[in-house]
């Protein structure tokens, strides 16, 4: 039986140095530009990016002003999770710039970039260990008051009282034992606990059904509050509270203006927003 276990530990090993050897495609820049407190601009700058020869965002131009909340919408393959991705520097772009507070995020640390810009995505991951610890994350320093202040501002700090062992409960593997909403809580609290200047929000309540969604609903307002943020939804109900949205399709902005403006239109954003009302009747 040990030998077994050896073995299987020996290949386990073997893959993870095969992972870390691997030269990270989006490097960490040999000039650092210091970035010590971000305010939050965003700018791109005839952005071009290919997955492979499909080309994605044919030069895009988009700026984005500290504070604002723009919300992406568009079919498919538009170019949303994209945009959002080159902002955090998962990707960098084949052609032009993508900047934060002016400086090109290639020239940034990815600690000072990390600390800037957070991203919460439909299915966050929480790690087997306490409700505390796994909002904590998003700032390792904090205190157990700060931990719980986040909470509080989210609105979860109700459901993670009810636990068995309120903020201490572990809460399993991938976040098992709790419920879609409350896993988008935990994962929602953590962001704010990090106070990012920049927040991108992919497809945050998509899976969520309605109860869920108007808990974390409240919960985004809060979230939102004093920082840019970039929400990607089908959900509009989730849109509506955004200052402003963009329209894409095939990776261009073909509609630009507040929510209740371009419903008012015959453009993407209003027979858009008629289909989604027409599939909660």
């Amino acid at each position: 039986m040990f030998y077994n276990s050896l073995q299987s530990a020996t290949a386990a090993l073997e893959k993870l140095s095969g992972v870390l050897e691997e030269t990270p495609t989006v490097a960490e820049p040999v000039n650092v530009v210091p970035l010590p407190k971000a305010q939050g601009q965003v700018d791109l700058e005839s952005v071009t990016f290919a997955y492979r020869d499909a080309v994605v965002l044919p030069e895009l131009d988009l700026h984005i002003p500290a504070g604002q909340t723009v919300a992406l919408v568009g079919a498919t393959g538009a170019g949303k999770t994209t945009i959002a991705r080159l902002i955090a520097r998962f990707y960098d772009p084949v052609d032009g710039v993508v900047r934060l507070d002016g400086v090109d995020v290639r020239e940034l640390a990815e600690d000072d970039l990390r600390r800037a810009v957070v991203m919460v995505t439909q299915e966050n991951f929480l790690f087997s260990d306490t409700v505390a610890d796994n909002i904590r994350f998003g700032r390792p320093s904090a205190s157990d008051r700060a931990v719980e202040d986040a909470a509080r501002a989210i609105g979860a700090h109700a459901f993670i009282s009810e636990l068995p062992d309120g903020y201490d409960t572990d809460v399993g593997k991938r976040g098992g034992r709790l419920s879609a909403g409350q896993r988008q809580l935990v994962a929602f609290a953590r962001a704010f606990l990090a106070d990012p200047a920049v927040l991108i929000l992919d497809e945050a309540t998509s899976s969520l059904d309605i109860p869920s969604e108007r808990l974390v609903q409240r919960a985004l307002r809060t979230i939102l509050a004093d920082r840019t943020a970039v929400i990607i939804a089908h959900r509009l109900s989730t849109v509506e509270i955004a200052d402003r949205v963009l329209v894409l399709e095939g990776g261009r902005i073909v509609e630009d203006g507040p929510p209740a403006e371009l419903l008012t239109g015959e453009g993407g954003y209003a027979l858009l927003h008629q289909a989604w009302a027409a599939s909660l009747i």
